[in-house]
């Protein structure tokens, strides 16, 4: 039965509704004459609490509220990827189409083209028995991503009665029909799913294969893995929306799927911009063809931006059930949090710190919970994954804000982002002391057995110099560098070349942008190696002085941009070069350093 009502209360997005009795928790309805969506977030009594998605301007006390029945939901089918939805899953060019510049309250457009004809090609037979996420046939949705239509989740299961021939289909022709307890039901090319339910998996896998960024810093000190959680916490101006946008572009995913939740509209402008121009590193497709994005910028409604990011981790998880992997960049979760916190505020309900409403935390980790690599539903047998990175932004670039706070509680991954550092023009601002991950151990397993054996060692030595260094700093500050003995002062400099030559990265220049998983181990292997011969250079009697002022140094340090992937074997002479240079400093022979 359709819950009926009448609105008797309106401040700002939320709205009272009464006679509501037929009324479901978290059940969409249409407000007002214009047919405003919303979603009963509390029931009280016959009274609907609703948080409107759309602007309430003009919005009276007497206006019909009608339920639909239906939770909020996103519809999953071929024609979502390369699209730009907002934040309730409605195409933004579809409705630029239709209503202009700006959008018209109440309009409604369907997610995905119900006129397109798409090639299918059936995956079963007749006789075959169908069971929740069985893959019913493929489309090629785009050259990049094969789109698998798969029974709904919440399919009973059944024997297949007809499938259709190999053809062009719309969504809304049944390509498959079933019979299910003696009575026959048809499935089409797509199915809808709730947002705020996370879509069920066979089983979960441990999180043994990295997601290679092509981003030294965090591939070799903080490695963020496949069905992993992460965020990226930072002030004002300290480089998170390019970090993201390099982490999106160059990541060893099938599907990006990139939310801007509350952001401002230049920089989503930006994204909009710069993402149909990017190119597909190991393609060379455009990467609008495996990429999805969610608009909801700060103009925008704010309860639309509190469900933005459950449509995009459903279409996320949609694709995950494909057997690809996903990676959901978020930006921000902070201006999420503000979401919740207005809405919050409009309820009258009791705040907790800073004004959140208590039940952050618990949001918080419902979001997170969805991410991981599991084993799909249904035949063939596949796996999957969903990587979940959000950023979060703290007022001042304090970390002990409860956004921040309670983020940390529930990722892995910290990659925290330093003021210091991006105004001295060190990008990516990633404080290599404070970030860190708990991936480390399972990513040098498989760096050792798909890369570089050394690489772990490798990594081990290079981050003990950048602790050493951070000691140092405070004994310099107080006495000055000149107290410090030679071998100090060398780890002073080599920290300083790993700075420069490794951890920072130009997200601008052609060359630096990425950096693959050889080159990582490479160019690691130089500076670590150079420490040691320098170390033993300087214990056989050669002065500081000299070690310093070899001109490999200038060579090793620019290397990251200057030697493209193409000549990696430049790399291997530069290595040659480095220990020539520094063994010519001294004649005899010194003790190896222990290592």
């Amino acid at each position: 039965m359709v819950a009926k009502g009448k609105i008797v209360w309106i401040s700002g997005p939320a709205v009272k509704a009464g006679g509501m009795s037929e009324a479901k928790m978290y059940e969409t309805v249409e407000v007002g004459e214009d047919k405003l969506v919303g979603e009963i977030i509390r029931l009280t009594g016959d009274v609907a609490f609703v948080q409107v998605y759309e602007s309430t301007s003009n919005l009276k006390p007497g206006e019909p509220v009608i339920g639909t029945g239906e939770p909020l939901s996103v519809t999953c089918g071929p024609g979502m990827m390369g699209t730009i939805y907002d934040g309730l899953q409605r195409p933004l060019d579809a409705i630029a189409k239709k209503s202009g510049a700006f959008m018209a309250r109440g309009i409604s457009v369907p997610p995905i083209s119900k006129d397109k004809k798409w090639r299918f090609i059936p995956a079963i037979k007749k006789g075959d028995k169908v069971a929740p996420g069985t893959v019913l046939g493929i489309v090629n949705e785009t050259p990049l991503v094969e789109h698998k239509i798969m029974a709904p989740p919440n399919f009973a299961g059944g024997i297949v009665d007809l499938v259709v021939k190999e053809g062009d289909y719309n969504i809304e022709e049944a390509v498959v029909s079933v019979r299910v307890d003696g009575k026959k039901e048809d499935l089409k090319m797509y199915h809808t799913w709730p947002v705020r339910r996370g879509r069920p998996f066979a089983e979960r896998h441990d999180p043994d294969i990295p997601l290679i960024t092509g981003q030294r810093v965090i591939d070799t000190f903080f490695p963020m893995m496949k069905g992993g959680t992460g965020a990226i916490p930072g002030g004002f101006g300290t480089g998170k929306t390019v970090t993201l946008h390099q982490v999106a572009s160059w990541a060893n995913s099938k599907v990006v799927i990139h939310v801007g939740c509350g952001e401002r509209g230049n920089e989503m402008t930006e994204v909009l911009i710069k993402f149909p121009e990017l190119i597909d590193p190991t393609s060379g497709r455009p990467l609008m063809e495996r990429t999805l994005l969610v608009a909801n910028t700060s103009n925008m409604p704010v309860a639309a931006r509190e469900a933005s990011i459950y449509t995009g981790v459903t279409m996320a998880e949609y694709y995950r059930d494909m057997g690809h992997d996903v990676v959901l960049v978020a930006d921000s979760t902070s201006r999420w949090a503000e979401a919740l916190r207005e809405i919050s505020g409009r309820l009258e309900e009791m705040p907790a710190e800073e004004g959140y409403p208590s039940y952050l935390a618990s949001r918080l980790a419902e979001f997170y919970e969805r991410a991981g690599r599991v084993q799909c539903l249904g035949s063939p047998d596949r796996a999957g994954s969903v990587t979940l990175i959000g950023a979060v932004s703290p007022s001042g670039a304090d970390f002990t804000e409860p956004v921040t706070t309670h983020t940390t509680r529930f990722i892995k991954t910290f990659w925290a982002l330093d003021t210091r550092l991006a105004y001295s023009r060190h990008y990516p601002a990633i404080n290599w002391m404070t970030s860190y991950s708990a991936y480390v151990l399972n990513a040098d397993k498989w760096w050792a057995e798909n890369v570089d054996k050394e690489r772990t060692k490798l990594r081990v030595e290079a981050y003990s110099i950048l602790q050493r260094e951070d000691v140092l700093k405070e004994i310099v500050r107080l006495l000055g560098p000149e107290a410090l003995p030679d071998e100090e002062k060398l780890i002073l400099d080599v920290a300083r070349m790993l700075k420069e030559g490794y951890l920072q990265q130009s997200a601008y220049d052609e060359v630096d942008t990425y950096c693959s998983t050889t080159k990582q181990v490479k160019l690691l292997k130089i500076f670590v190696d150079f420490y040691k011969e320098a170390l033993n250079a300087l214990r056989g009697g050669a002065p500081l002085s000299a070690i310093r002022s070899l001109p490999v140094i200038a060579k090793i340090i620019r290397a990251r941009f200057e030697i493209s992937e193409k000549d990696l074997n430049r790399i291997d002479g530069l290595y040659e070069e480095m220990v020539k240079s520094i063994k010519a400093l001294t004649a005899k022979e010194v003790p190896a350093v222990a290592q």
